[in-house]
Formats: C-alpha cells, sequence, structure tokens
C-alpha cells in the first residue's frame, strides 16, 4: 500500500523539524541516519536544511517510492533493510532520527545500536504522531462509537487502538514514563529535551476512509466487516454540516544526547 500511504499520511508541521534541529544541534551540514524513512514524509524537509542522511526501510515499495519522491536530493540515500543489523562503513553521525517508527525497534536494540552510529556528542530524536480526541476535539470520535460497535460488537467502546481516539494527556503521561523508563534503562542516552504539537486536519469521507486504510488494525478486518465499517462512517460524515471530519493529531518529540 506504498502508494496509498504517500498520498493519506499526514506528515509533520514545520515546527517539529525546526524544534528537532535547534534542540539537537544539528549543525549545518549534519550526518543523519533516519530509522523507517516510509515514503520520505520527514526525510524531504530534512534534505531541504542540507543534511546529508541515509534512511532505512524495511518495505521494498515504500522504499522505492522514497527514492523516486527524494530524487532531488543527492544527499539522501535509501537503503532497503533493517536498523538492527544495518552496518555503514563509516558511523559518527550526528544524529539518529525516528518519525513512527521508533517502537518498532526492539527496547534492547534501539537504544545500544543508536548510540553505536552516532559520534560521543550525537543525539537520538525520537518523533511519534498519534491521532487524539483532546475536550475541544471534533465530537464525530465521540459519537461514531454506536458505528464501531454495531460492526464490531459491544467491545469495542472499549478499542483505543480502532475508532476510539484517546485523550492526548493520557497518551503523553504514558509515553513520557516509557522514554524516560527506557532511556535510564539503557545506560546510553540522556534525555534532554520533551517538546508536544497539535494540529487539525480535515477529512472528506474519501480521504479519512483513505487514511483508514494505511491503518493495520483496519487492513487486518475482514472485507465485508470492513466494507459495513466504512459504509456506515462515510453515512455519518454525509450528514455533518460541509460533510467533513476534523482529526487532531499530536506530535511527541524526544530529544536524547549519547552519555
Amino acid at each position: 500500500m506504498a502508494e496509498l500511504y504517500d498520498r493519506a499520511r499526514p506528515g509533520y508541521p514545520m515546527d517539529v523539524l525546526a524544534d528537532l534541529a535547534e534542540l539537537a544541534e544539528l549543525p549545518p551540514r549534519a550526518r543523519l541516519v533516519e530509522i523507517g524513512c516510509g515514503t520520505g514524509q520527514a526525510t524531504g524537509p530534512l534534505a531541504q536544511r542540507g543534511y546529508t542522511m541515509t534512511c532505512l526501510e524495511l518495505g521494498e515499495q515504500l522504499a522505492a517510492l522514497a527514492r523516486h519522491n527524494l530524487a532531488g536530493f543527492p544527499n539522501v540515500e535509501v537503503v532497503t533493510g533493517n536498523f538492527e543489523t544495518w552496518q555503514p562503513a563509516d558511523a559518527e553521525y550526528d544524529a539518529v532520527v525516528a518519525f513512527g517508527s521508533f517502537h518498532w525497534i526492539s527496547p534492547e536494540h534501539r537504544y545500544r545500536k543508536a548510540a553505536e552510529l552516532v559520534r560521543a556528542s550525537g543525539k537520538l530524536a525520537v518523533v511519534s504522531m498519534v491521532h487524539v480526541l483532546p475536550d475541544d476535539g471534533d465530537p464525530f470520535f465521540r459519537n461514531v462509537v454506536d458505528d464501531y460497535a454495531s460492526v464490531l460488537g459491544e467491545d469495542a467502546r472499549e478499542m483505543v487502538t480502532i475508532g476510539r481516539p484517546p485523550h492526548p494527556e493520557a497518551i503523553a503521561d504514558l509515553s513520557d514514563r516509557v522514554i524516560a523508563e527506557e532511556v535510564e534503562a539503557s545506560g546510553a542516552f540522556r534525555l534532554t529535551a520533551a517538546r508536544r504539537y497539535f494540529w487539525d486536519i480535515v477529512y472528506t469521507a474519501d480521504d479519512y476512509a483513505d487514511l483508514l486504510m494505511t491503518v493495520s488494525s483496519y487492513r487486518t478486518l475482514e472485507a465485508d466487516v470492513r466494507e459495513r465499517l466504512f459504509a456506515r462512517l462515510r453515512r455519518r460524515i454525509a450528514t455533518r454540516p460541509g460533510q467533513r471530519v476534523r482529526l487532531t493529531f499530536m506530535a511527541l518529540l524526544y530529544v536524547l544526547s549519547r552519555r
């Protein structure tokens, strides 16, 4: 689903990338390793800053599309492979960066391997992005729980991973605690900065369905079940003013310094 992923997945606000560069104290021509670049949503804006980037992407189709999207940046290389076993000819990178991918690497590998790749004062910058429902979020996501329960059963009312965006504080508090505990246990880095960002994106019913089709919890549903669910979502969106739905996203940025 590389092309759909490229079209439907949102990028990152420029504030996130600017703060990452500042907080990680990246030099003008920094050398970066990116874990799981996808189709280059964050890679392009970083490459525009003049950084030399080696991007690791496990998915062959994602990597191929990333190469296409980033063809205008001779300072970017996309490598098809996994972070855990990849060995560069020359390490001493200024930073390892990860956008929505760090949690896929096991804790016993991610900090140790990142520390091996960066120079003595190098950084690790981790960004995660989550669809959340703040107090002033779109009420659609409170009302739509009935549709999920009708198609998937009453247990769907309690499923945070599908149809029920979490409150931002619940995600941030959990993420802060996990990062702090993992960093301390690794002994490889120390946490030097943490910031949160919020922004809204308005979707049509078709665009929202495309976005959901890039999420594994929807893709693993039986096709007929998924279609019944999507039909209910489309009908609900069609009754709304402007026939749109507003999603609130939260990004969490953590910058760590090598010990």
